[in-house]
C-alpha cells in the first residue's frame, strides 16, 4: 500500500501524532502541509490531519495568533513553518482530485467534549470528500492543554489507528468485489 501523511501542527502535537500514524501504516512518508506540494504522484491512501482551533480547522489567523501568543508567553515550542502558506485549508482547497482515491482525516483537540472543543477532522473530511476522495476513517487524538502535552496513551492509539487503516485497505484490495 502506498500512503502518505500530511499534517499541520502549531506546537508539535499533531506532528507527533502524524509520525505515529505513519509508523502504524508501515513507515510511510510524513510531510508538513507547507511542504506537501513536493508530493510525487497519486497514492492509495492520503491521511490528513491538523489541530482543532476555535471549534474547527485552523485558519491563517488562528495559526498566527497561536504562534504570537506562544512567543509572547515565552512558553512552548512552535513548529517551523507554521505561518507559511499554504495552510491546511488552502492546500485542501487546491488538492488535485487524482491525488488519491481514499483518505483518512485526524485532528488533535483538547480532552473535553467535542461540543466544547469542536473537531477539525470533520472539516478535513468534508473538504476531502469535496475533492472526490472516499473518506474511510476519521479520528481525534487528545491533548491535555492547547499547547500539549498529548494525553496518556495517545501515541499508541495513533500507531494502532495507522495499523487499522493499513489492514482495512489491504482487505479492500484483496476483496474481489472491490478490485
Amino acid at each position: 500500500m502506498d500512503a502518505i501523511v500530511v499534517y499541520e501542527s502549531v506546537f508539535g502535537n499533531t506532528r507527533t501524532i502524524a509520525q505515529a500514524i505513519a509508523e502504524g501504516l508501515g513507515s510511510v512518508p510524513v510531510l508538513p502541509v507547507h511542504e506537501a506540494d513536493k508530493l510525487g504522484g497519486a497514492v492509495d491512501l492520503l491521511v490528513v490531519g491538523g489541530p482543532t482551533h476555535m471549534h474547527g480547522l485552523s485558519t491563517t489567523r488562528s495559526r498566527r495568533l497561536a504562534a504570537e501568543g506562544a512567543h509572547e508567553d515565552g512558553a512552548g515550542h512552535i513548529e517551523p513553518g507554521i505561518t507559511e502558506e499554504p495552510g491546511l485549508r488552502a492546500w485542501l482547497r487546491d488538492l488535485p482530485p487524482d491525488m488519491a482515491q481514499r483518505a483518512a482525516a485526524f485532528d488533535t483537540r483538547l480532552d473535553k467534549s467535542p461540543w466544547l472543543t469542536g473537531v477539525a477532522a470533520r472539516g478535513i473530511a468534508r473538504r476531502l470528500r469535496r475533492r472526490g476522495l472516499e473518506v474511510v476513517a476519521t479520528e481525534s487524538f487528545l491533548v491535555e492543554d492547547s499547547e500539549g502535552p498529548l494525553g496518556e496513551g495517545e501515541l499508541d492509539r495513533a500507531r494502532a489507528w495507522g495499523a487499522e487503516l493499513a489492514l482495512s485497505l489491504a482487505a479492500r484490495a484483496s476483496d474481489p468485489v472491490e478490485a
